[in-house]
């Protein structure tokens, strides 16, 4: 028995054109390599898609892929995560089940309030399959607490149970106060745990329970994984006789290069160099290149940094794509705000009237500037809409900035 555990894909996830297709690339790749292994089947544990309303190219794809699967005789077994379902609960992955390209394995009845899931035996291989899906704000933290365990525990046969959501005892450095499950909480004496959701690749072994594994992302899907991670993978689990025998498939689609520089009392020019120093002597051929940079500068404010030229100098570089990050970034201008509040909002309100006395606004008096400032941020942080296309939602939060800033953009 030899199959493939997948999680985190994100089809759909980059946003800017030149990272458009890069999600749905990294999975034609990873399918192709499962060809190459011959798997038996492929889990895919949560966040298939970046959103529960992808959009037809992408759909488009990933259903040709899907038909080529089965056209293979590899059965596809999934549960929606988080990004798949809509505040609605409606799920791309049921229309994909109801076309026979994939079979989500979350199946069972509630009796006396309490869950009792039933095993997705693959026809191949006689695995057994069950799992519970993951949703927004850990919402299926009910789904384990109301688990009947008995009926999984007891059952015979190669047992599999897929996951999506973190585990309390298994959190990676950085994310010790994400919202997670504990252990406890998941059926015992399965021969193969498939995780997702928390976006680093981790195997664990339990006594009372067989291998935990989580993939982490098909492909980085943030600013800090390309960072961190560079590219994503997969796990190829094949059962012998001694034991489960594991290797994490990694699935490069782009080089990453990234470049971090500490600014503290540096000028502008001595950021500039710094940057300009890492880069010289290199040739940046399909290649991601990442530029973070962070501390007080001594003199000049982050915007005065030539970023105009330095991506210049990358993509005539051959880079296929250059962002920066400089959150961490302020001028000796801005010195750190220190605030004591008990809520966000009174926060919020301390900030904007700390920066109102460094910064001079022609034409307005600091009251008004803060109206003006909050009513922004007010109408910035609106959502899209269920149901709301793209171009209607950007069309809506244009409107209500002319509105607020009085002009027409």
């Amino acid at each position: 028995m030899k199959f493939a555990h997948f999680a985190d894909v994100h089809l759909g996830s980059w946003r800017d054109p030149r990272l458009a297709d890069v999600s749905t690339n990294a999975f034609m790749k990873a399918i192709d390599v499962c060809y190459e292994k011959n798997v038996d089947f492929i889990l895919i544990s949560g966040d298939f898609f970046n959103t529960s309303l992808p959009s037809i190219d992408c759909l488009k794809e990933t259903v040709k892929k899907l038909k080529e699967i089965k056209d293979k005789k590899i059965a596809v077994y999934a549960i929606a995560g988080s990004h798949d379902f809509s505040p609605t609960g409606k799920t791309m992955l049921d229309v994909l089940e109801n076309a026979d390209l994939l079979i989500n394995v979350m199946r069972g009845t509630v009796v006396d309030n309490k869950l009792v899931l039933d095993f997705t035996v693959d026809e191949k291989t006689g695995a057994k399959i069950t799992g519970v899906i993951g949703k927004k704000g850990m919402l299926e933290r009910k789904y384990f607490e109301n688990l009947i365990k008995e009926n999984l525990e007891t059952e015979e046969g190669f047992k599999i149970f897929m996951f999506h959501t973190a585990l309390s005892e298994f959190k990676p450095k950085g994310l010790e106060k994400m919202d997670s499950t504990p252990l406890s909480d998941f059926p015992k004496d399965f021969d193969y745990y498939a995780g997702g959701h928390v976006h680093e690749p981790y195997r664990k072994q339990q006594p009372g329970y067989g291998t935990i594994a989580n993939t982490g992302p098909l492909f980085p899907n943030n600013f800090r994984e390309l960072e961190k991670l560079a590219c994503g993978g997969f796990y190829i689990v094949e059962k012998k006789l001694g034991g489960l025998e594991i290797s994490f498939e990694r699935i490069m689609i782009h080089n990453v290069f990234s470049i971090f520089v500490d600014c503290n009392k540096k000028s502008i020019s001595e950021v500039e160099e710094d940057i300009i120093k890492q880069i010289s002597d290199k040739e940046f051929n399909n290649t991601i290149v990442t530029i973070r940079l962070s501390g007080i500068l001594r003199t000049g404010k982050p915007s005065e940094i030539d970023f105009k030229s330095i991506f210049e100098t990358l993509y005539e570089k051959s880079a296929h794509f250059v962002m920066k990050n400089t959150s961490a970034l302020t001028s000796s201008e801005f010195e750190e705000v220190k605030i004591s509040t008990e809520s966000v909002e009174a926060t919020e309100d301390a900030v904007i009237k700390e920066h109102l006395s460094k910064v001079k606004v022609d034409g307005l008096n600091p009251e008004l500037e803060f109206n003006l400032t909050k009513n922004l941020m007010n109408t910035l942080n609106n959502e899209k809409d269920e149901g709301e296309t793209t171009a209607i939602f950007e069309k809506r939060l244009k409107d209500d900035v002319e509105k607020i800033l009085k002009v027409k953009l």
